[in-house]
């Protein structure tokens, strides 16, 4: 046998594993979780209520981050304005100025030393923020190379930030230098949220129009596996807190649960009475619970063991935008529409 008909009969034994995967996967139970849970007891949690309310936006509030501290977060409004908040006192720390009103995205750096901005300008703007005192800060650092409009900007640390947009594309950037350092191309439609794996900044996920989550290496600039699984644009997504597993959230009204090492989903989050979209999602310190914000003002706790819902969180009177757990699992933070950010625990 040639070398050229070895080569094409090990092509054909790797298509038709491929096939053999491809089937198992879509033939396995997307539903595992409930299954296997069955005897596990549920869990009763006291109900969340709002222990804080952060006032000063004038406008919509698209997006809020928390800081390592779990004490400090920044949200963005499209009133023109970044404000760093201490979420325990409910101060405003700092309030900063934006080129752009049309901001859709916000995020805090691990060292809390700077946040980020970014939207319809295409434009993401780094801000040094270690002097609370400058009333007039600008952005340090402006990273240009989007052709459409930044949804997400999360930093690596004080020299990397990740970056997704509407031109369906990532960017990992030097932001010393404000250069690109690695660009990641393979969605087909508008990038809405990235998530960076806990404990290994190398590794992050990217959320699509295109219906599906994308698992990318830093160090190889390739993605590493599609999960598919939904029926329209996913919004957002959240790694689980060991980073074996990953949640979505999705304009089909659900919310999925999938797990790396199988490539497959395991649970799913839904039901017959929620009829739209999912717009942010996190989970709690322990896992066991996934916090989700809709496009009906409401929030909604499950149980990712059981797939079911544990309670829902109401007051917010517009679109809840943007939801997450505080690093140290006490709070959890909802930033609406109404230009109100509510702390409850």
């Amino acid at each position: 046998m040639s070398l050229s008909q070895q080569i094409e009969e090990k092509k054909n034994e790797l298509k038709l594993l491929k096939e053999e995967l491809s089937n198992k996967r879509s033939g396995g139970n997307s539903l595992i979780l409930k299954t296997t849970s069955s005897d596990v007891q549920s869990f009763n949690s006291s109900p969340l209520k709002i222990r804080r309310n952060l006032t000063g936006h004038l406008g919509k509030i698209y997006g809020m981050h928390w800081a390592q501290d779990s004490a400090r977060l920044v949200s963005a409004s499209q009133d023109g304005r970044l404000i760093v908040w201490n979420a325990k006192s409910t101060n405003k720390l700092l309030a900063i100025t934006l080129r752009s009103n049309w901001v859709m995205t916000t995020g805090f750096a691990p060292s809390g030393k700077m946040v980020a901005s970014g939207g319809l300008d295409n434009v993401c703007s780094v801000f040094d923020i270690t002097d609370p005192e400058d009333e007039n800060l600008s952005a340090f650092r402006e990273l240009n190379g989007h052709t459409g409009y930044i949804s997400c900007t999360r930093f690596l640390d004080d020299q990397q930030i990740l970056t997704s947009s509407g031109d369906m594309s990532c960017i990992l950037w030097d932001i010393n230098s404000g250069s690109k350092i690695t660009e990641f191309l393979d969605h087909n439609g508008d990038v809405m949220f990235l998530a960076i794996k806990p404990g290994d900044s190398n590794i992050f996920l990217s959320a699509s129009c295109d219906g599906t989550t994308k698992l990318w290496d830093i160090r190889a600039g390739n993605c590493e596996y599609t999960f598919e699984g939904h029926q329209s644009d996913v919004n957002t997504v959240s790694f689980f807190p060991d980073g074996n597993c990953f949640g979505t959230g999705s304009d089909d009204a659900t919310c999925k649960l999938f797990d790396i090492r199988v490539g497959a989903e395991v649970n799913n989050y839904t039901h017959d009475e929620i009829l739209c979209g999912i717009t942010s999602i996190d989970f709690s310190l322990s896992g066991r619970f996934l916090f989700a914000s809709y496009d009906n003002f409401n929030c909604y706790m499950w149980d990712v063991l059981k797939g079911k819902e544990v309670m829902v969180m109401e007051g917010h009177n517009n679109r809840v935008s943007s939801l997450g757990v505080s690093p140290d699992g006490y709070a959890l933070c909802t930033a609406s529409w109404d230009k109100d950010i509510k702390i409850w625990a």
